[in-house]
């Protein structure tokens, strides 16, 4: 929780001038500790007095990119109003950002979400009994438990790998670099099918570092995985319309409806505020690590 001006008497103000219960007042001090970590990723102060209606639009179009669904977005907006309406009655803002705020119109339709019984569906449709089963079951893990590109999974080396220490170590858009946490139940399959499956291949020359193979020895093509995905799909007979990125979604989605932080969220989907060119805050990877451990549901 991050401790702003005002906090303690937004929550005096919460509780008995609203006569909220205790979940809702931690509910609302959260909404608004959003909205300074959002300045903190952009690198920006936030100033109340010059907040205009535009900046919280840009604010809630962020949450919606990292995967906030809509009916926490709605949420959020509740909570802002009420903490501006808070800073009007005690005459510390002349004027209120947020009277006509709503939930932004996105320019592109977001991927569907899935739930965790349906990964775990899908997961469970695998057939362990053919070679590529347990490559196919890693895969999953690690899509789900890294949010990685579909681009940055079938790239991904041995030599990225740190199982030690839980880290893997993912070259993303525009070669930049980025260390995420790894689960011990997507490392266990990757372990799995490293030493049970992958060894027995006739590896290609040049393919000897890439993690996930075809049968041929060759690195796995993006169109390999998004077939692997819709198979699985239409043996579950899921009506929802997935690709890898589907997963990634996902990822961010359920860490942020866990309460996790969305700076560490964001490091972790290795992108920059789409409101900003700014480098976004990097955190310290056993924080990340922690974020991951506390709040995804496949650790």
């Amino acid at each position: 929780m991050i401790n702003y001006p005002w906090h303690k008497a937004f929550k005096t103000y919460l509780k008995l001038e609203r006569g909220l219960s205790e979940n809702s007042v931690e509910a609302y001090l959260n909404d608004v500790a959003k909205l300074f970590q959002y300045y903190e990723v952009i690198g920006k102060e936030l100033n109340f007095k010059e907040l205009k209606e535009s900046d919280l639009y840009n604010f809630m179009i962020w949450l919606s990119e990292l995967g906030m669904l809509a009916n926490t977005q709605a949420r959020v907006i509740s909570g802002l109003k009420s903490f501006f309406n808070f800073l009007i009655i005690e005459d510390l803002i002349n004027l209120d950002p947020s009277v006509q705020l709503e939930s932004p119109k996105l320019s592109r339709k977001l991927p569907d979400v899935l739930t965790v019984p349906e990964i775990e569906a899908l997961i469970a449709a695998i057939d362990l009994s053919k070679p590529e089963g347990m490559r196919n079951k890693a895969i999953i893990e690690v899509l789900y438990g890294c949010g990685l590109r579909v681009t940055e999974l079938v790239t991904l080396k041995i030599s990225d790998l740190n199982t030690a220490q839980e880290y893997i170590k993912v070259t993303g858009k525009g070669n930049k670099e980025r260390i995420i946490p790894i689960g011990e139940t997507a490392l266990q399959y990757i372990d799995i099918y490293l030493n049970e499956v992958r060894v027995h291949l006739s590896i290609k020359k040049g393919n000897e570092d890439f993690v996930f193979l075809n049968r041929l020895g060759t690195s796995l093509s993006r169109i390999s995985v998004f077939t692997i995905i819709k198979g699985l799909a239409d043996q579950i007979g899921l009506k929802k319309s997935i690709s890898p990125h589907t997963f990634r979604h996902s990822f961010a989605t359920h860490l942020i409806e866990g309460g996790a932080d969305l700076r560490a969220v964001q490091e972790m989907l290795g992108h920059s505020s789409i409101t900003t060119t700014e480098l976004y805050t990097h955190l310290d990877k056993d924080y990340l690590k922690g974020i991951v451990t506390q709040y995804h549901p496949r650790t």
